[in-house]
């Protein structure tokens, strides 16, 4: 017989057994199974290579581990068995945890709830062995919860289509909210209760197949972690942390309940929906806490939400409590986002209650929006309008018996116990029909079906794995492992009979969708959790959060929706200017400038308008910019319009006077061909500047230059051909002389036409080349267009002002070379004056025409055209008409043969 005693040690990934045998001299190679696994699992085994020391009569054998072993040893430790030379089986370390709740069965499936609410006594210091803490206060939810899953577990049982023949059992574990107890609770699901166990090798398989539970993400994350190296799968009904859907960390965790990577989400559209841009966010110091609000300011950060404060606190420290009350006191912000727990949520009720703190409206998550816990007399005032996403629910019956339920319930007490929190004894009339509180309140079952939902998975996983057919039974021994439970719960695929289908995605998580509840006061005055809208992350982007056109409620009851913005929103026509240091929803609203524009409220920039637009005076709307040009219903054109027509008058009244007198001396005197001809050019002059006036087109603008240079060339050329006769006239009178011989009529003519055609040249070549068109001129004004004609080719516009310039000059220059010839009625000097003012008319019109913007630049050039031609008209006609008319008796060959006094210019 050998003695043995096995130390288990775990360091630096080895394994030191250390055997006592009884006879000396013993080496041999041996396989030491441990974990649940059966015989020759690969995952729980190890071999070990023993060396013998036969000074001590000692064999000590050792063992590299292979990664993940050390793990699971760790976790083996944590149970605590050891081995005894005098015990031929497995002890366990310490007290039997006992179940709240159980049944034998074939299969037994575990549940872990807090039924009860705290733990008592002190809090640990570790200075000394730890003493048993006890769990106080009756969570009346939890346990429904757990009846609901003794209910399904029955349910299952009667049924004939779901393993047939096969009778589920279970064992129900209380951590009255705590994680040590949680650990505990998931030690004893695996090890069972038994006290010692007569299996040598301690190698049995884990007691349940797999774990229903538990309902804070922290404390599941602890189970799953404690049983996860034994691959039994853990199914919670609201653990909703995201970080659960690491595939990684906790490839045997499933839940019934969507992940609150999608709720997060989700209270950011609704709290966009409603135009709240300035919140406060109050979370459980806790995983589901801290991951929950990770996200939602996420999200809220893309949805432009900002947060104005963001605050933690846990249940046990109640001085966290009063500084998250004294946050949200001291906040401007009217909406707080409550990501808390239930327990966290009964004490910061508790405090708001008593600090009177009222007209906030919370928004709230799964996890008590609704609690009927909350519902109280003097709670509605401040929960009152809340607003949340729920999970939904379905109607499924309860049943219930419990000695502490019963006395928290009733508030009596069923034994004469001394210990007993209550004195009065109970009657045993006591009616569940008339009580009213978490555990009898069948109208918000929701998480009550998530539990339901998470049995059948397990019995469905079964079913499966075990091959069982209705009426014919199992096909399959029914010793199944934990593993390939965990393998059959990943292909499930059901629908409840309520039409309800259950399923898991690879990340373990059933399909996201909520309802929106609204806390509203019923008819009879209770408070009834109302769904107002509904979110299915199944469905594609931008159907996924609907809200239905129904009446709710806001903060405290009332019925008009709070605001809560850092700052009011910026109207049409403004932009938001984000103030330094603030966050972005902290801005003023500063104007559009000219020409841009925001047709929306909110904008976070102005939209330039296009070019032939210009914005409004209120900034939010573009409108064609005003079209500006000489047109003739405007003042200036009227009188444009008015001294050309009168020029003209007046030039065809001279000619009609000179052609009633065209045999006097004075008309005949210069040829009077050319001053026919001269005055028709005049009356084209005074008609082209009308071309001048009126909207542009492109036969108009062609027109408007081409007749302008045209009828000035003939104007000027008729000037220059008198002022050449003038000077050859005199030439003539010397002896020998024969001038007028080479410069008779014909030749005048011919020379009149010669420069004209010239500028006919010039002008075909201009319209040829690049002739000008209109244009719209959006230069000179931001909020107009002019339009203009736009020469085309510079070059052109210039050789034909140019040419004109050029015959001008000529004609000055022998104009005033003339002007003292002896003559009692010299034409030469009032043609002097004539280009004299026609010169200084067009020199100033240089700098005028380049500068002058729009249509004056129009009316400039219809000034100059106007001005040079009453010149010519009045320098040139004026003395002869006043002969003509007023003195005829000078009108006579000898008067203007006569010698004038020699009297300088």
């Amino acid at each position: 017989k050998q003695d043995l005693d096995l130390a288990l040690e775990i360091k630096n990934r080895f394994l030191y057994l250390h055997v006592q045998v009884a006879q000396p001299g013993v080496s041999r190679e041996k396989t030491v199974h441990y974990g649940r696994g059966s015989y020759g699992d690969p995952v729980h085994q190890c071999s070990y290579s023993c060396l013998e020391y036969k000074q001590h009569s000692e064999v000590f054998c050792t063992s590299n581990i292979r990664t993940g072993m050390h793990v699971q040893l760790a976790v083996l430790a944590l149970g605590a068995f050891y081995v005894t030379a005098q015990s031929p089986g497995c002890q366990l370390l310490g007290t039997a945890v006992m179940s709240s709740f159980s049944q034998e069965g074939h299969i037994t499936i575990g549940g872990v709830f807090f039924l009860h609410g705290e733990t008592g006594g002190k809090q640990n210091q570790f200075t000394a062995e730890p003493a048993n803490m006890h769990c106080q206060g009756v969570n009346f939810r939890a346990f429904r919860l757990a009846q609901t899953m003794i209910f399904t577990i029955e349910e299952i049982n009667n049924r004939t289509d779901i393993l047939p023949g096969v009778t589920l059992g279970y064992k129900i574990y209380d951590t009255c909210a705590s994680v040590t107890f949680s650990v505990r609770s998931a030690m004893a699901l695996m090890n069972g209760y038994e006290e010692m166990w007569t299996d040598t090798s301690c190698s049995r398989s884990a007691a349940v197949k797999a774990i229903i539970g538990e309902s804070g993400s922290t404390n599941t994350i602890a189970i799953v972690t404690s049983v996860g190296p034994f691959h039994i799968p853990v199914i919670s009904h609201l653990a909703t942390c995201a970080c659960l859907s690491d595939r990684k960390k906790y490839s045997n965790f499933f839940r019934t309940i969507p992940s609150d990577y999608y709720q997060s989400r989700a209270l950011a559209q609704l709290v966009k929906h409603f135009g709240w841009t300035w919140v406060g966010a109050v979370r459980s110091d806790s995983d589901y806490g801290n991951s929950g609000m990770a996200t939602f300011v996420e999200a809220a950060n893309q949805e432009g939400i900002c947060i104005e404060y963001s605050v933690k606190f846990h249940r046990t420290e109640p001085e966290k409590v009063l500084k998250v009350v004294e946050v949200i006191k001291r906040g401007t912000a009217k909406v707080v986002v409550a990501f808390v727990a239930l327990l966290e949520m009964n004490s910061l009720l508790e405090q708001l209650t008593v600090q009177n703190i009222t007209g906030l409206q919370l928004i709230g998550t799964e996890a008590w929006i609704t609690a009927s816990s909350l519902v109280r007399p003097s709670s509605y005032r401040i929960l009152g309008g809340s607003i949340g996403f729920a999970v939904t629910g379905a109607k499924i019956s309860d049943n219930a018996f419990l000695k502490d339920f019963w006395e928290a319930a009733f508030q009596c007490s069923v034994t004469k116990e001394t210990s007993s929190n209550y004195k009065t004894p109970c009657t045993g009339s006591e009616s569940l029909t008339e009580l009213k509180n978490q555990y009898t309140d069948e109208s918000e079952i929701r998480i009550t079906n998530n539990v339901y939902k998470a049995v059948y998975a397990v019995a469905y996983s079964l079913h499966s794995q075990l091959e069982c057919m209705p009426q014919k039974g199992c096909a399959k021994n029914l010793q199944t492992e934990p593993w390939q439970v965990l393998d059959a719960l990943k292909k499930v695929n059901f629908t409840l009979r309520t039409g309800e289908r259950v399923f898991f995605d690879g990340n373990g998580d059933p399909a996201a969708k909520y309802e929106v509840v609204n806390w509203q006061l019923g008819p009879n005055g209770a408070v009834e959790f109302k769904a107002v809208g509904y979110y299915d992350a199944t469905l594609p982007p931008g159907q996924q959060f609907v809200m239905s056109p129904v009446d709710m409620a806001w903060a405290g009851g009332q019925k008009q929706k709070p605001t809560s913005v850092c700052s009011e929103s910026c109207p049409s026509g403004t932009r938001k200017a984000v103030r330094r240091g603030k966050p972005v929803c902290c801005y003023d609203c500063v104007p559009c400038a000219e020409g841009e524009i925001s047709n929306k409220t909110d904008s976070n920039d102005c939209i330039p308008c296009d070019l032939e637009y210009w914005s409004n005076e209120k900034r939010d709307r573009c409108v064609l910019k005003t079209v500006e040009f000489l047109s003739f219903e405007e003042v200036m054109g009227i009188v444009l319009v008015i001294f050309s027509l009168f020029g003209t008058c007046l030039t065809v009244l001279v000619a009609v006077v000179f052609l009633a007198h065209k045999n006097t001396p004075i008309v005949r005197a210069n040829n009077s061909e050319l001053s026919f001809l001269l005055l028709f050019s005049l009356t084209l002059c005074f008609l082209c500047s009308l071309t001048f006036i009126g909207r542009p087109s492109q036969w108009s603008c062609m027109l408007r230059h081409t007749a302008f240079g045209v009828t000035f060339v003939l104007c000027i050329s008729c000037v220059l051909g008198k002022t050449i006769v003038v000077l050859m006239a005199f030439r003539a009178t010397l002896p020998g002389s024969n001038v007028m011989k080479w410069f008779g009529p014909p030749q005048q003519r011919l020379t009149v036409l010669a420069f004209t055609l010239i500028q006919v040249l010039i002008c075909v070549l201009w319209l040829t080349l690049s002739p000008p068109f209109p244009n719209k001129n959006m230069k000179y004004y931001k909020d107009k267009v002019i339009l203009e004609c736009d020469v085309g080719s510079a070059v052109g516009f210039w050789a034909v002002l140019g040419y004109i310039g050029l015959l001008s000059l000529m004609c000055f220059v022998l104009a005033f070379l003339a002007r003292k010839l002896p003559d009692n009625f010299n034409e030469a000097k009032f043609i002097t004056f004539s280009m004299l003012i026609f010169c200084a008319v067009w020199i100033t019109f240089i700098p005028a025409y380049v500068s002058s913007p729009g249509k004056f630049t129009v009316a400039v050039e219809i000034f100059a055209i106007l001005a040079s031609s009453y010149g010519l008209l009045f320098f040139i006609f004026t003395p002869k008409c006043y002969i003509i008319l007023l003195k005829p008796e000078f009108n006579s060959k000898k008067n203007l043969m006569s010698k004038m006094p020699n009297k300088s210019l």
